[in-house]
């Protein structure tokens, strides 16, 4: 069992920065594949990046790429999405999540694990 938990959300103007954290705890993650996911209010949740295990693979939304970054830290247990020039459309709460087979897809069906979410919130 793996336990996620989200955090560093927060409330900034368009055009500025967050960075968010996921720490996961219990079995280790590190075979994981591990992707961050949003959902705004009134739309489906939907994809945003994901790394695989080593960081083979690396994906992005199309709507996130060049301006967010997915990274983690094996020895920490962390995986962190630097957003930069943040739009208010990106305005969602996030969540990481981890996928045990490590395809690193970018369907939510495809996850084991959630964290319990993180309120970002861009002003115009």
């Amino acid at each position: 069992q793996v336990q996620l938990v989200d955090s560093g959300g927060g409330l900034v103007q368009a055009g500025g920065s967050l960075r968010l954290s996921c720490a996961a705890s219990g079995r280790t993650f590190r075979q994981y594949a591990m992707g961050w996911f949003r959902q705004a209010p009134g739309k489906e949740r939907e994809f945003v990046a994901v790394k695989s295990w080593r960081g083979i693979r690396t994906y992005y939304a199309d709507s996130v790429k060049g301006r967010f970054t997915i990274s983690s830290d094996n020895a920490k247990n962390t995986v962190d999405l630097q957003m930069n020039s943040l739009k208010p459309e990106d305005t969602a709460v996030y969540y990481c999540a981890a996928d045990r087979d490590n395809l690193a897809g970018m369907s939510s069906s495809r996850y084991d694990y959630w964290g319990q979410g993180t309120q970002v919130t861009v002003s115009s």
